[in-house]
């Protein structure tokens, strides 16, 4: 797909919805993005039940890393494949601390 074909594309859809929305609940833009990659392969229903408990313990990439993989599962059993999207938010969390000054 080339540039012009993909601005069309773009072009197209904020034409027709010019303010897209989310069903996930989310207050910051972290929160947001570990909504993202929890919603792999999972309604939007089952990570606002698991964020809801999770953002209340921990919202931020430095008191996610303290949860630790092994914790932060307890928030996340719920949704299929937890443990890979355990360990990739862990990860994140690493990257935008080190790399990104959280």
């Amino acid at each position: 797909m080339n540039n012009i074909k993909r601005y069309e594309i773009f072009s197209r859809l904020q034409k027709d919805n010019p303010h897209p929305t989310t069903e996930l609940k989310f207050s910051s833009n972290f929160e947001l993005l570990i909504a993202v990659i929890l919603s792999a392969q999972a309604t939007d229903k089952s990570v606002n039940l698991a964020t809801e408990k999770l953002y209340a313990a921990a919202n931020t990439p430095e008191t996610i890393l303290e949860l630790g993989e092994a914790g932060l599962k307890k928030y996340i059993k719920t949704i299929g494949l937890y443990n890979s999207k355990a360990k990739n938010i862990i990860n994140t969390c690493r990257i935008l601390i080190d790399e990104h000054n959280s």
